[in-house]
């Protein structure tokens, strides 16, 4: 698999990388089966991959437990992200950034992943009451303690921090900034695919212009942008997606002329060419430092995905992407 550099600390990883969340957290738990998850991990290391992306909330802690039984096999394959600053309660999920807390969060992660160092350590969303710099100073001082390669900011949440019709990155890029006179961002984290494009105005050229990876969290549309979804088809009951405005039967049915148009560039490349390859495709073509990170739990998913990294797409399926009918339906 072709290689991308990242980040100030020149972070070597796999063009495409894993996210695990969905082996432990949300989406049709009944479905999530330890076994079927460490097979699907080694599959997509096998193919190439080796950004596995993970954090302390998943389960919580249950999906850094299962990634550790593969780094103790392979830890010289795998670069391990994870993050800090979400605590789980009971219906509720709330920020705690103060440093003694990112410092013991720290020391829990590196002992359920059963490895003495983190590639790179995200702060997953910052606490409200805790000046952002303080936080990632504790993170810091991971790093000069050999605990922490490189340091990333999560900005997936984003959408609901917007108000008023406010750039929807613009409270992230104020982060970034503070945060940046404290210690270099390697890596941020955030939503893009080709039905959610909204990073390409200001985030990804703040990140290229200072040498800052891109994970491209999402990148295949929370499963919408295979095209293995059926309109009404229906989620499990806890599945987020259930209660997502853009998942309702009819927003899935008048936004199909976004999977059509992925069907048609797939075509063109061979009959083994799926959708989401396009779309994995179109999200490395944003920019060398870009890095999509699609989750699945499922072995055959995440062989296919690894492959997205051999299609390039030519100037006339960029184009053709381009003109795509705008997705219907909101996020927030």
């Amino acid at each position: 698999m072709e290689r991308r550099t990242i980040g100030a600390a020149a972070l070597d990883v796999g063009a495409v990388g894993l996210g695990c969340m969905p082996m432990n957290w949300a989406y049709s738990a009944s479905q999530q089966r330890g076994d079927r998850s460490l097979r699907a991990v080694h599959a997509a290391l096998d193919a190439g991959v080796s950004l596995l992306d993970t954090a302390d909330m998943y389960g919580p802690f249950t999906n850094e437990l299962l990634l550790g039984r593969v780094l103790k096999e392979r830890r010289a394959d795998v670069f391990v992200s994870t993050k800090c600053g979400l605590l789980v309660g009971d219906q509720h999920v709330v920020a705690n950034g103060r440093p003694g807390y990112v410092r013991r969060a720290c020391d829990a992660s590196l002992r359920r992943l059963q490895t003495d160092v983190i590639d790179l350590y995200q702060l997953h969303r910052a606490d409200p009451e805790v000046p952002v710099e303080e936080t990632w100073g504790a993170m810091a001082e991971l790093v000069a303690a050999g605990k922490v390669r490189a340091l990333g900011l999560c900005a997936v949440g984003a959408r609901a921090a917007r108000r008023g019709g406010a750039d929807l990155y613009e409270g992230t890029i104020r982060l970034l900034e503070r945060v940046q006179q404290v210690f270099p961002v390697s890596a941020v984290e955030a939503e893009l695919s080709v039905w959610s494009p909204e990073a390409l105005e200001r985030l990804l050229p703040w990140c290229e212009a200072r040498g800052v990876g891109f994970l491209a969290a999402m990148p295949l549309g929370n499963g919408f942008l295979t095209g293995t979804l059926t309109p009404g088809g229906g989620f499990e009951p806890d599945d987020p997606r259930a209660r997502h405005p853009r998942f309702t039967a009819e927003m899935m049915a008048a936004n199909q002329p976004l999977v059509a148009g992925l069907r048609r560039v797939a075509a063109r490349h061979g009959e083994t060419v799926t959708p989401a390859q396009v779309a994995l495709a179109w999200a490395l073509a944003c920019g060398p430092h870009v890095v999509p990170i699609p989750g699945t739990k499922r072995e055959r998913w995440a062989v296919e995905n690894a492959r997205a990294a051999e299609l390039v797409l030519t100037p006339a399926d960029l184009s053709e992407i381009a003109r795509l009918p705008a997705p219907r339906g909101s996020w927030d």
